[in-house]
C-alpha cells in the first residue's frame, strides 16, 4: 500500500514550463481528483503508458498551464497532436477513438445507446452525490433520502445485462471507467456516516467486486496511492 509520500509531486506555480507542443502527449491531472482518474484509469486499460502524466496543483496552479496550456484552468486535460482537450467523459471518448490499445466502447447498439444515456445520467449522480457530501452530521436516514435514487439507478442498470457479465454493461466498459472514482469516494465517506451504499443492492455489491480485479482501476484507487487522508480532508473542508 502506498504511503502519503508516495504521492507524485505537484506543479505549482514554482515549477518550470516543460517544452510544450513538442510532439509529446500529456495529460494533465490532479491525482485525488475523481474526472482525472477516470482518464488514468483509460490509459492503463489501454495500455498507453507513452503518455506522460503530469500532476497539477489546483491550490496554486503552474502559470504557464493557464495561460499556455488550458485556459479554463481544469483537470484533466490531454495535450495531444498540438491541441489540449478536457473534460473527463469526452476524453474517455477521444481516448478510445485515437489510440490503441482494447475498446472500451461497447459495438452492439442496445449498449451504444444504454451508454450513452449512462454517461447522461452521470452529471445528475454526481449532483447528488456531492448534495450527500455536503450534509455534515447526516443521518443514515439523511442519507438514503439523497443517494437512494442514485444508487438505485445504477442498481437496476447492473440489472439489464447481468446475465453477460458482472460489470454495467455486462463486459468492461467506459461506463464502469467513468462511475467508478465517485463510487470509491461514495463508499469511503459515507461509511463514516454508517451508511452502506451496497445494503440492498446485491448487484452493486457484485459491480464493486468486480471492479477490484481490473488492475488499471485498482492502481489508481485512493488508497492503492496512499490518497484517502487527501480525499478526507476535502470533503471535511466542504
Amino acid at each position: 500500500m502506498a504511503t502519503r509520500q508516495d504521492l507524485p509531486y505537484l506543479l505549482d506555480s514554482k515549477s518550470e514550463c516543460p517544452p510544450l507542443f513538442n510532439g509529446t502527449t500529456r495529460l494533465y491531472y490532479f491525482p485525488v481528483s475523481p474526472y482525472s482518474q477516470c482518464v488514468k484509469i483509460a490509459l492503463n486499460y489501454k495500455g498507453l503508458d507513452e503518455i506522460e502524466c503530469l500532476p497539477i496543483s489546483l491550490k496554486d496552479k503552474p502559470t504557464w498551464y493557464v495561460e499556455k496550456v488550458y485556459p479554463v484552468g481544469k483537470v484533466p486535460a490531454l495535450e495531444h497532436n498540438g491541441k489540449v482537450k478536457g473534460e473527463s467523459l469526452d476524453l474517455l471518448v477521444y481516448i478510445d477513438k485515437e489510440f490503441g490499445g482494447p475498446n472500451m466502447t461497447p459495438t452492439e447498439e442496445d449498449k451504444k445507446e444504454a451508454a450513452a444515456k449512462l454517461l447522461k445520467y452521470r452529471s445528475t449522480f454526481v449532483e447528488a452525490w456531492l448534495k450527500a457530501l455536503g450534509l455534515h452530521d447526516a443521518t443514515p436516514a439523511l442519507l438514503e433520502e439523497v443517494l437512494a435514487p442514485i444508487f438505485n439507478h445504477l442498481e437496476n442498470a447492473l440489472r439489464n445485462y447481468a446475465n453477460e457479465g458482472p460489470f454495467i454493461l455486462g463486459k468492461f466498459s467506459m461506463v464502469d471507467i467513468a462511475y467508478v472514482p465517485f463510487i470509491e469516494r461514495a463508499e469511503i465517506s459515507f461509511s463514516n456516516a454508517n451508511y452502506d451504499i451496497m445494503a440492498g443492492r446485491p448487484k452493486l455489491a457484485k459491480w464493486i467486486e468486480a471492479m477490484n480485479t481490473i488492475d488499471a482501476y485498482t492502481s489508481t484507487k485512493l488508497e492503492t496511492i496512499g490518497a484517502v487522508y487527501i480525499w478526507e480532508a476535502i470533503v471535511e473542508s466542504r
